[in-house]
């Protein structure tokens, strides 16, 4: 499967903090979304391949790892 996306998980300045809820940052992912399309940037898209989610959605939670 590759290695795992860290950057839009974990540092992008953008979706971490729209994912924990910052409105600004809900809105501004928003545009992002709209202008790059459903799956963002290239982060956001490597995200999408490796996860199956959006970069507004958060990852499924997996109680056997």
């Amino acid at each position: 499967m590759g290695e795992e996306p860290v950057f839009c998980e974990k540092y992008c300045p953008v979706c971490r903090p729209a994912r924990a809820g910052y409105s600004v940052f809900q809105w501004l992912q928003g545009l992002e979304l709209k202008a790059l399309g459903e799956e963002g940037c290239p982060f956001g898209r490597a995200r999408y391949r490796y996860y199956g989610v959006k970069p507004d959605e958060p990852i499924p939670f997996n109680e056997n790892d």
